[in-house]
């Protein structure tokens, strides 16, 4: 090799040891960014002739630099609900506008779930990308084509009511209650005849408004009591507006347990139903109403014991209108809106993006990658299933870089720098001292 070969090789070193000293630099400068993967830099032979010669004197040095895409960082734990963090393979989905469904060439991947929302209510992540997902039905179910992904915004319910459909009740009626006669159905809502018991229930409507119910009981013979279901709330706000809207006679065993709710059910059953005839003027839809009144041969539901007429319990499902108060996230991704009547509703779940060589991602400004030739295509998974790992709430993944490392990459890119400059410095003082002999 001549004295212009070494010069040139060592200038090789310079320039490869001052990419790897960029590299340390960089992950130095990201040591705390959430989501961020080490870089490494990585050194290869560069001959001087590929033709058969074993000679490595003129042997240079070219380097490359990656990330470690694939690395696992530790989780750190966060007070919020929408910081996301993965544990196993893949990549949050994200977009960088909200304002329209990601296709292919507009979605980007990120393991930095700082995510919080913007204005809007949509998730929004610390570098400014926008968390996908897909919008469930009202049955919980993701849509058919998998692709379809939405931005993820967690003020798309401003609230939820839930209607009542089902009424558990029981008491017990004494049963030496003297029997009233000439009791026609109707009389008690109408007043000819005063009720031996009644007790009024709040039923939930489809707007979340409260709605009163009324249960009245008279004995009419033994064993057997005639009761009516009125509607205590404005009588505008049924069609037609007459009470009562259901009536029967109820029938029990010699032992006080139900024989029958209604004498007109055959088979005997405890369970009525009754069908409020809202007003289309109130801007309700008609609502039925299952009433449990007991199991037929038990005494878990209306009794007759001699004892004092009292309303044991009354279970109503249902809610009174509830506006949103925040949302969570399960292991599989499941966006939960969480309400301040008690009810949840899942509104979307989040996907996971595995690449057969994550590694080969191309990266992009704020921790986030885009497919390239050598990551291949992404697969859209639910998390927890086809090798999609986990979504952890409330943490966050922390920078993969190591200081400890990346001091002692620092130290031994100094040393090398080093030495190869003062290749450069030997090389030009050979050649002064060549040229100084030269006549």
């Amino acid at each position: 090799m001549s004295i212009y070969g070494a010069m040139s090789t060592a200038v090789t070193a310079l320039d490869a040891y001052s990419t790897a000293l960029g590299t340390t630099s960089a992950n130095i400068a990201n040591l705390n960014t959430v989501g961020y993967k080490t870089g490494a830099t990585s050194f290869s032979t560069l001959l001087a002739s590929t033709m058969g010669n074993s000679d490595v004197s003129s042997a240079g040095v070219s380097s490359s630099t990656g990330q470690l895409i694939s690395q696992q960082g530790q989780l750190q734990t966060t007070n919020s609900n929408t910081d996301l963090a993965l544990t196993g393979n893949g990549f949050f989905v994200v977009n960088t506008s909200p304002t329209s469904p990601g296709t292919a060439n507009s979605l980007y991947y990120t393991r930095a779930g700082s995510f919080t929302p913007d204005a809007q209510g949509n998730l929004k992540n610390a570098s400014g990308y926008y968390l996908m997902g897909w919008a469930l039905d009202s049955n919980g179910n993701i849509p058919s084509n998998q692709n379809d992904l939405t931005p993820v915004n967690v003020n798309a319910l401003a609230g939820k009511a839930d209607p009542t459909t089902s009424i558990s009740y029981a008491a017990n009626l004494q049963a030496s209650t003297p029997v009233t006669t000439g009791y026609v159905a109707g009389d008690m809502a109408n007043g000819t005849v005063t009720p031996t018991f009644q007790r009024t229930v709040n039923i939930f409507d489809g707007q979340g408004g409260s709605q009163p119910v009324q249960f009245s009981f008279v004995k009419t013979a033994a064993n057997q009591w005639s009761y009516e279901v009125s509607y205590e709330g404005s009588s505008s706000n049924i069609s037609p507006a007459t009470n009562p809207i259901y009536s029967g006679t109820m029938s029990f065993n010699t032992d006080g347990t139900l024989a029958n709710a209604n004498t007109s059910l055959n088979p005997p059953s405890g369970t009525i139903t009754l069908n409020l005839p809202w007003n289309s003027a109130s801007g309700l839809s008609a609502q039925s109403v299952t009433v449990n009144l007991g199991t037929v041969g038990s005494s878990n539901g209306m009794t007759q014991f001699d004892s004092t007429s009292t309303q044991v319990s009354s279970n109503v499902n249902g809610a009174l209108f509830g506006s949103l108060t925040g949302v969570s996230v399960d292991n599989n991704g499941v966006v939960t809106a969480q309400f301040s009547n008690g009810l949840t509703q899942d509104i979307y779940k989040l996907p996971v993006a595995t690449f057969a060589n994550p590694n080969g991602l191309d990266a992009a400004n704020g921790q986030a990658y885009t497919t390239s030739n050598n990551s291949g295509t992404p697969s859209i998974s639910l998390a927890n299933t086809g090798g999609a790992g986990a979504i952890n709430s409330k943490s966050l993944e922390s920078s993969t870089v190591n200081l400890d490392t990346e001091f002692t990459n620092l130290i031994s890119m100094q040393s090398a720098y080093s030495a190869a400059s003062k290749v450069i410095t030997t090389s030009s003082s050979m050649l002064n001292t060549l040229l100084a002999v030269i006549p």
